[in-house]
């Protein structure tokens, strides 16, 4: 289970916009309106992460933020967050203690990158409890030809070659196939292993892409005393504030973007000039970082057809294209889906406590004949569908086909659209139905549906919302 994160602040939408967001992430989220109802809950339990906002009517954040950071028994770390927020303040808060500062209206992206990396960078700390050990190493799952020409494939990059291109449909297993290749790197020293940070472009959409790839620096300005002949002299010195992007995280590790070919073509342009010299510089800096980063790209499109359409650089191309790995999508390969299904029931059996049941027979010569349009994520989804709803040991044939319906709404007549609507309600019906097929295959997550929708998150929940769509896991 993700952190126990507690959200600071007076305005109730803000509070419910972060809480629902950090939640849908995995995160435990208490949510406090004033700096009073913060210090009882602080009192209660210790939170892994604060996003604690500068004004409020009681108590202002700066002030809440010395009390916390003078425990130093606790050593929780603090993000401020403040729509009036300017480099002064942000100066002061670091200085006193703070990890970060946000400023409002946020940004989602911005949001999670900053409480992903705080986390991370508080989880290890030196001084920290020791890590825990690595997760066990999975490879791609199954017998047949393509996955094992797959895994032999991986297998041979793990020492050699700092970038890698993986092709493949949505949901076919680049991720995991991404997961393996940087654990398979790490193998022979998972002492040091190296983070994987996961970037899904989506979060770099928003105007703040350059920054949150790269990194950012902003100079203010810090107020110094001197004593000069009994006097008291105040200097001003500048103090940068740094934030760390995404190839900053990676340090050592692996950076996965997926999908490549969403990123625009400014930022293409700089991670080609990263990529090409081993070097970058942050947003609004000076010092070039050294890149010491493995690099595997992941995409569902043809290049060529981007290349060809000016969307995407054929520089850039060359530079990941040196070495290609091709995840078949799941019907190239329909004899794995035995393997897959007992995979699945056994490790949503281990990680989310579902109970256990067993595919007749039937069912699964069923599932090796679907063509599977949303390939493993797919089947993963109808997994975790089946282990929560059904009562039985085992899953019958029919329990299945009806399970295959739900999953394809537009298939169904009686679920297409009525044509003697308005265009805005015969739209509201497919948008419903379109949600509500992708939130089912997510297993209720709204960020996973916004990745494979490419929506930006804070829209789609509004999106979702308006529809009526529950938002919460259905595990």
């Amino acid at each position: 289970m993700k952190p126990y994160v507690l959200v600071v602040d007076d305005e109730p939408d803000i509070c419910t916009s972060v809480k629902d967001i950090l939640e849908d992430e995995g995160y435990v989220v208490a949510v406090a309106e004033n700096g009073e109802a913060a210090r009882r809950l602080l009192r209660q339990k210790t939170p892994g992460l604060v996003l604690l906002d500068i004004w409020m009517p009681d108590v202002d954040g700066i002030s809440l933020l010395k009390e916390i950071t003078a425990d130093a028994a606790n050593n929780v770390p603090v993000v401020m967050m403040s729509g009036h927020g300017s480099v002064e303040t942000a100066v002061e808060a670091t200085r006193i203690g703070a990890k970060d500062f946000i400023e409002k209206p946020l940004s989602l992206a911005k949001l999670l990158h900053t409480v992903e990396r705080v986390l991370f960078e508080a989880h290890n700390d030196p001084s920290s409890a020791p890590l825990p050990p690595p997760a066990r190493l999975s490879p791609p799952v199954g017998k047949s030809m393509q996955i094992q020409l797959l895994r032999e494939h991986l297998d041979r990059l793990a020492h050699h070659g700092d970038r890698v291109l993986m092709r493949g449909e949505t949901g076919s297993g680049k991720t995991f196939s991404a997961r393996y290749l940087h654990a398979r790197s790490h193998q022979h020293d998972a002492k040091h292993q190296g983070p994987f940070v996961e970037v899904h472009t989506c979060l770099l959409r928003d105007g703040q892409g350059a920054a949150l790839l790269f990194g950012r620096e902003v100079l203010g300005r810090e107020k110094l005393g001197n004593a000069e002949n009994g006097n008291t002299v105040v200097d001003e010195m500048l103090q940068p504030v740094i934030t760390p992007g995404f190839l900053e995280q990676a340090q050592g590790g692996t950076l996965y973007l997926d999908d490549v070919a969403e990123l625009s073509l400014e930022i293409q342009q700089s991670l080609h000039a990263a990529l090409s010299t081993g070097q970058w510089v942050r947003v609004n800096g000076n010092t070039a970082q050294t890149l010491n980063v493995k690099i595997i790209a992941a995409t569902r499109y043809d290049l060529s057809q981007e290349i060809r359409a000016g969307r995407f650089r054929e520089d850039l191309y060359h530079l990941l294209n040196n070495v290609p790995v091709q995840v078949p999508a799941l019907r190239e390969h329909l004899e794995d889906v035995t393997d897959l299904l007992q995979h699945f029931v056994d490790e949503l059996v281990d990680k989310e406590d579902l109970p256990y049941r067993n595919f007749t027979v039937a069912a699964q010569n069923r599932l090796r004949h679907y063509d599977w349009p949303g390939n493993i994520r797919e089947l993963e989804g109808l997994v975790r569908r089946l282990l929560v709803l059904g009562l039985d040991a085992d899953i019958e044939l029919d329990e299945v086909e009806t399970a295959l319906r739900a999953t394809a709404p537009l298939t169904d007549g009686s679920m297409l659209p009525q044509f003697d609507l308005p265009l805005r309600q015969a739209r509201e019906q497919f948008e419903k139905a379109y949600l509500e097929y992708h939130m089912q295959q997510a297993g209720g997550s709204v960020g996973k549906v916004a990745k494979v929708v490419g929506m930006e998150r804070t829209n789609l929940y509004r999106k979702l919302r308006a529809l009526g769509i529950v938002t919460r896991r259905t595990s």
